[in-house]
């Protein structure tokens, strides 16, 4: 299955107000049974050993600075898709994401109603806070486009 980068088709302002960033890509699938909380989930269930090793770099990297690394919070239990906590729900779309000291972020995952071929949309948008989230977002973005569809790929198989 073939992944596409598309322009966002979300309402940023309502997702996170002021993102300065926003990407989206999207594959086609045949699985008329598939909902946005599956499709994140499958997105979610494992990445490719190159992106978790940046994954385990990133965080030993980030963790002396304070910063996140997973939305995971022991003292608020709440719903969670892979690291990420789930911010709203519907039947054609799922929101994830945390805030950080850094930068704000969220992944829309919007799944189109059943018909011949359905389409599965990650759309990422990003509010960075200062010089480290502008930084942040800078050095991690060629990772995020090679991440982001790979994810997507696993949706389709």
């Amino acid at each position: 299955m073939n992944v596409r980068e598309i322009t966002p088709a979300v309402d940023a302002d309502a997702l996170l107000a002021g993102a300065q960033f926003a990407d989206a890509f999207c594959i086609e699938i045949s699985d008329r049974d598939l909902d946005p909380r599956r499709a994140a989930d499958r997105m979610m269930a494992r990445q490719p050993r190159w992106a978790e090793a940046l994954l385990s770099l990133r965080n030993f990297l980030v963790a002396p600075l304070g910063l996140k690394t997973s939305g995971d919070d022991p003292s608020a239990p709440r719903d969670m898709v892979g690291i990420f906590p789930v911010v709203s729900e519907t039947p054609d779309r799922l929101i994830a994401g945390f805030n950080d000291r850094h930068l704000d972020f969220r992944v829309v995952v919007d799944v189109t109603p059943p018909g011949a071929v359905r389409q599965v949309t990650a759309t990422t948008l990003v509010k960075t806070h200062n010089w480290l989230g502008r930084t942040y977002l800078a050095i991690i973005m060629p990772f995020h486009r090679l991440i982001v569809p790979a994810l997507l790929r696993q949706v389709a198989a």
